[in-house]
């Protein structure tokens, strides 16, 4: 059977800790969430330090808080990067949102106003984290419910400005341009066209629901379905357009098997395959 492209991975959850670790299923890398593997004595760390030596790892953050006024948290970005020192990852990555305000934590990735306070807000604390973590960082396009009013720029060309003054990548989630194109009707195709491919380091996708409401439906991003064929759609559009990326699958919510997690997963990988198989050989080579 032919083996799994080096590009396309999976989202490490605690329920699948042991599959990957004694069963080693044939899979690129593997991404976790940053903070649940700061304590170096947890039992969840030394699954994190087993499995690095048969995968390669992303971390992906959820708590720095980038675009909050508050000053950046030293603590979290010490133990962090006492994280990516330790592990040496191929990515490290956090959100456009925020989730904090005097010192006080919310559990959500909150949307931006879309301003130039914003932007040199977000810009800075990107700055310090890359100074702190001596790297470049990958900043994820949220998935949002709701916009400011005195947003002045659109939430692309907010990003885009993110890439071009820090010199941070960007992690381009598929599904939160979706989700969010439908919520707000914007076009996904004016988004996506806003975004330098050279600057895309590596692509989620991911499932969502729709939520009925008497004022009309709203799509939410849960992480807890299939990804949807719109999105692999667009995901088909963007990789024939922009070449082979690294590519995750995130299931966050009901958790399913990992069999059906690593089947998610070769769609991926048959994209990709049909698109650059002769590139991809010789990466896996």
């Amino acid at each position: 059977m032919e083996k799994v492209s080096p590009w396309i991975g999976v989202g490490l959850r605690h329920p699948h800790h042991e599959h990957f670790i004694n069963k080693s299923p044939d899979i690129g890398w593997l991404e976790v969430h940053s903070e649940n593997f700061f304590q170096p004595d947890s039992d969840a760390f030394q699954a994190l330090d087993t499995l690095r030596r048969q995968y390669s790892i992303s971390c992906h953050g959820v708590g720095l808080s980038l675009g909050s006024t508050d000053p950046i948290n030293r603590d979290h970005l010490r133990r962090l990067k006492r994280l990516v020192d330790e592990i040496d990852p191929l990515f490290v990555s956090e959100h456009l949102s925020w989730s904090s305000v005097n010192g006080e934590y919310f559990n959500d990735l909150l949307p931006l106003p879309y301003t130039e306070e914003a932007l040199d807000v977000f810009c800075a604390n990107v700055d310090i984290t890359q100074d702190h973590l001596s790297r470049q960082i990958l900043v994820e396009n949220p998935s949002s419910y709701l916009s400011f009013n005195h947003s002045t720029i659109p939430e692309w060309e907010f990003l885009a400005e993110v890439a071009r003054r820090t010199g941070c990548g960007l992690l381009l989630d598929l599904n939160n341009v979706h989700v969010s194109a439908f919520n707000h009707g914007f076009d996904a195709q004016q988004y996506l066209a806003a975004i330098d491919p050279e600057w895309v380091k590596e692509i989620h996708l991911a499932g969502y629901v729709v939520n009925p409401l008497p004022e009309g439906e709203i799509w939410i991003d849960t992480h807890s379905q299939p990804v949807s064929e719109p999105v692999w759609a667009l995901y088909h559009q963007w990789i024939a357009a922009n070449g082979p990326r690294h590519t995750l699958i995130e299931w966050d919510r009901d958790i399913p098997t990992p069999e059906v997690l690593l089947a998610e997963a070769a769609k991926a990988d048959a994209i990709l395959k049909a698109l650059y198989y002769g590139p991809l050989r010789e990466v896996a080579s």
